[in-house]
């Protein structure tokens, strides 16, 4: 892919048409390069924009060009396309839209959409963050159209107390959806729950409860992974610690919404996985770390 680059110069003493400038080629999802240089994929409809800017620059008394560029190699234009992500825009949205769901205020639907639009219109490297916010905003919207919680109809609520004491299978070799998940069933759902770790999620057996494998009885659902769809399932995703739990397993599963404690999460969970023996050995010391996590999470809460 190619790129339009604007490179812009403009008189010190223009502040007013620096704002102007810049603010046109912020409603255009232009990216930084680096100072008075701003990208946006090649395409007619871009190069007509950036040319009408580089027209108002000229019209103050500054310098504009406009050029052509791509990366040299495969790691160069993925760095050049990094430079378009937008998922600390999607990151605030997605918190608003979560606090609108737990505070029970559907009013704020309609202006969230807007605002979700926004974003997606100068989002040229649409990925898994903008399908995350996407089904928490469906989420949000069929709440303040009366509609049940499970936007799509694919995640019905339950009652934990019909799943009590029952055998739960999932595939060997633990990580973090499945890790989490596991942690979520024994914690809030099936306190009694015991874990069979499948060789191959074929042979699950029919007597056990399947989670997040093809075919299981819980598993990603349109933009959720298997811990947001138990938590929705057992009507624990109003719990802000949980949400802010989920929010990590969804990043460290399947990308999307960036979140700052990933990392520091995943690091400690891997460290789990190369000392631990087995996958119940596995279970116990990743549980510690998000019971922990939990408690410090449902502390912050409680403080606000």
């Amino acid at each position: 892919m190619d790129f339009l680059a604007l490179f812009v110069s403009l008189p010190t003493r223009q502040s007013a048409g620096r704002m102007r400038i810049w603010r046109a080629l912020r409603a255009l999802g232009c990216a930084t390069l680096r100072d008075g240089v701003y990208l946006l994929p090649d395409s007619p409809e871009h190069a007509a924009a950036l040319e009408q800017i580089a027209e108002n620059v000229r019209a103050v008394q500054g310098t504009a060009d406009l050029f052509r560029l791509a990366g040299r190699d495969a790691v160069q234009q993925a760095g050049v396309v990094a430079l378009f992500d937008r998922g600390a825009d999607y990151a605030r949205l997605l918190q608003a839209i979560r606090a609108a769901l737990v505070a029970a205020e559907p009013r704020t639907a309609h202006a969230l959409r807007r605002e979700f639009k926004a974003i997606a219109a100068i989002d040229h490297f649409p990925g898994e963050a903008q399908q995350q916010v996407a089904a928490v905003l469906a989420e949000l919207a069929a709440v303040a159209g009366g509609e049940p919680r499970a936007a799509d109809g694919k995640v019905r609520r339950l009652a934990s107390a019909d799943y009590s004491g029952r055998t739960w299978a999932t595939r060997k070799d633990l990580w973090v959806d499945r890790m989490a998940s596991a942690w979520l069933i024994r914690r809030f759902i099936d306190r009694q729950a015991k874990f069979l770790w499948l060789d191959n999620p074929k042979k699950c057996p029919k007597s056990a409860l399947g989670f997040d494998f093809d075919g299981a009885a819980f598993t990603h659902v349109g933009g959720r992974v298997t811990f947001e769809v138990l938590a929705a399932s057992f009507g624990l995703d109003s719990d802000p610690a949980l949400a802010r739990i989920a929010a990590i397993v969804h990043c460290l599963d399947v990308g999307g919404v960036p979140v700052a404690e990933a990392p520091g999460i995943e690091a400690v969970l891997a460290g789990a996985r190369a000392a631990a023996p087995n996958d119940d050995k596995l279970l116990t010391e990743a549980s510690r770390v998000l019971d922990n996590l939990y408690k410090s999470y449902k502390q912050e809460s409680s403080h606000e």
